[in-house]
């Protein structure tokens, strides 16, 4: 393994995305397609794989796998995959210097944060917030981008467990957050929907999805339990997705929009027009050429 390493402390300033779901989301073809229309429009972007289990991400700038290898991480403390996926992670939070340095490499560019794709980093384990915190400390503008597979759409108790799910990352990330239901061009391969994408995306009046779930009668009994869990996703008023087809480059450059408003790229030096800041002032939709 790889020693931090310190420097200049001149600040990072720059923007980008922290990219973080479950396994399977489709994290890492986010990440080169968002990085392919970066490039594609004339802004300069820079893959940085911080997932240790994850293959060499070809065209990335930094790879975590250079400072700490999980297959070498389970060798020599014994450790399970998940045990040692969280190590891994402790070990970049405690040696922040070297991803400083490899930073230091791609200062200017757009950055696209391919993260590890176990969930109890986002939603509980302090170690990931704790480097994202460090990142905006040394002045990079983030939002995070949550990957959930729109299969979950097609279970009704699934979705509330992402819901849920979605709420404790939004809560404990503590970054401009955008939800996005990715695949959702195979959606209807999945199965059937209760409801409209609309319901999905919107996250409409949850007990109707409820109710939905007790003309099962394997859930009937879990009814009281889906019902405050509803309440409280309702309460927080947070969770919304948008969907997300890879194929659609529409529908990408849609979460580019979404993105530069959340982490204030609309208001860097590549867009100060009057024109620009006035659409965003008014919430006007971004029109791409």
């Amino acid at each position: 393994m790889e020693a931090s390493s310190g420097g200049e402390k001149r600040p990072l300033l720059g923007f980008g995305q922290a990219v973080i779901g479950p396994p399977g989301s489709g994290k890492t073809t986010y990440v080169r397609a968002m990085h392919a229309l970066l490039t594609s429009m004339g802004r300069p972007a820079s893959i940085i794989n911080l997932d240790p289990a994850g293959e060499d991400e070809p065209g990335a700038a930094v790879t975590l796998r250079e400072l700490v290898p999980l297959s070498e991480v389970m060798s020599e403390l014994h450790l399970g995959p998940n045990g040692a996926l969280l190590y891994c992670m402790e070990y970049l939070q405690g040696n922040m210097d070297w991803l400083r340095d490899r930073l230091r490499s791609v200062r200017g560019t757009y950055l696209l944060f391919d993260c590890p794709g176990q969930v109890e980093l986002y939603t509980h384990h302090p170690a990931l917030p704790n480097i994202l915190r460090q990142l905006q400390a040394w002045g990079l503008q983030l939002c995070a981008v949550h990957l959930v597979d729109s299969h979950y759409c097609t279970d009704p108790a699934k979705f509330i467990s992402v819901l849920c799910t979605s709420l404790s990352t939004m809560l404990h990330v503590q970054l401009p957050h955008i939800n996005i239901l990715s695949k959702v061009d195979l959606i209807e391969q999945y199965g059937p929907l209760a409801f409209n994408i609309d319901f999905y995306t919107e996250v409409m009046d949850l007990s109707y999805l409820v109710e939905h779930l007790t003309s099962d009668p394997f859930f009937r009994r879990h009814k009281r339990l889906h019902e405050k869990l509803a309440e409280v996703i309702e309460d927080y008023g947070l969770v919304s997705f948008m969907p997300l087809s890879i194929k659609d480059e529409q529908s990408l450059k849609r979460v580019m929009a979404a993105v530069d408003k959340a982490c204030g790229f609309c208001f860097g030096e590549e867009n100060r027009s009057l024109g620009s800041l006035m659409s965003v002032a008014v919430g006007a939709d971004f029109h791409f050429t």
